[in-house]
Formats: structure tokens, C-alpha cells, sequence
């Protein structure tokens, strides 16, 4: 199973929706998270968001994974990127970069920077469409839990799976 990493926001359309089983099926003991995108979520949940409350409770299942930047490379590439970027989807990046991971994110402009890397990348529709293939979830499914993203914020180019 390939390691994948994981910004703020693609990890809460799942949890603000619902479906963080989707992310647990497909990518059990290989999901990932900067402990900057973990600052991140513990700050919404502070603020407010307590569906988010469940992205802490897969981190202490353990099926959801928090790293730190490690190496030389990886606090470079994080002190790169962080000029322009979110701290989380720096550390993201960086961590994707040096270890090789996928990067799953649905900034537009973060996954341009991250393309300039030649990561590996993939997003909430992405998942998604891969949790259809794989028949973790049905179409029927997929296109509910994506109506739900977007009542609860995501902007999606689709409004449904099969358009993908």
C-alpha cells in the first residue's frame, strides 16, 4: 500500500462528512499527517469544528499517522515552501518530497508548487474515485458522501463521481 500524506483540508471533507472510513479502508497504517497539519485540526477543533475531533481520535487509533520533519532535506524543502505556502502544506510537501509519499491536497496552487516537485498527487475526488474502483463504497455512495462535502464547504469541480 503506498504511503500517502495528507493536507488539512482534503482530511476534514472527510471528516466534516463522514467518511474518514474511506481514508482508514484504503490507506490503513499508511496515512499520514505533518504534526503542523495535526496544530491545524487541534486549532479548528478549538475553535469550534468538532467533527474534526475525529481526524485526533484516528491519530490515537493509530491507523492515522503523524510525522515530523526529520531530516536536513525536509526542513529545507518545509523553509522553501513555507514562504508561500501554509504551514501544514509545507511540511506536507516536504515530507511527500523526501519520503516519497503521495500527496493528497485540493489547493490549486499548492499542487502546482507540488507538481514542480513531480509528487505524486492526488485529492478528495481522487480518493474518492479510487474508493469507487477499489468497490470500498458504491457510485451511489461515492456521489452522496460528495454531496455532503459540498454542502459542508469543499468546491468541487463535479458534482457528481461519474463525471470523473
Amino acid at each position: 500500500m503506498p504511503e500517502i500524506i495528507l493536507d488539512c483540508c482534503c482530511l476534514s471533507n472527510f471528516a466534516l462528512s463522514n467518511s474518514l472510513f474511506i481514508l482508514k479502508k484504503l490507506y490503513s497504517k499508511s496515512a499520514f499527517v505533518t504534526d503542523f497539519v495535526s496544530a491545524e485540526i487541534l486549532r479548528g477543533v478549538q475553535i469550534g469544528h468538532k467533527d474534526l475531533a475525529k481526524i485526533q481520535d484516528s491519530l490515537r487509533e493509530g491507523w492515522l499517522k503523524e510525522v515530523v520533519l526529520s531530516t536536513k532535506k525536509e526542513k529545507s524543502l518545509y523553509e522553501t515552501f513555507s514562504v508561500s505556502l501554509g504551514l501544514g502544506e509545507a511540511s506536507s510537501i516536504a515530507v511527500a518530497k523526501s519520503r516519497g509519499f503521495f500527496f493528497a491536497c485540493d489547493d490549486r496552487a499548492v499542487r502546482r508548487e507540488a507538481g514542480f516537485l513531480d509528487l505524486k498527487l492526488t485529492g478528495t475526488l481522487g480518493i474518492l474515485k479510487k474508493a469507487v474502483r477499489n468497490k470500498t463504497i458504491n457510485l451511489k455512495e461515492g456521489n452522496l458522501i460528495l454531496t455532503e462535502m459540498i454542502a459542508k464547504g469543499f468546491y468541487s469541480s463535479v458534482n457528481s463521481l461519474k463525471e470523473i
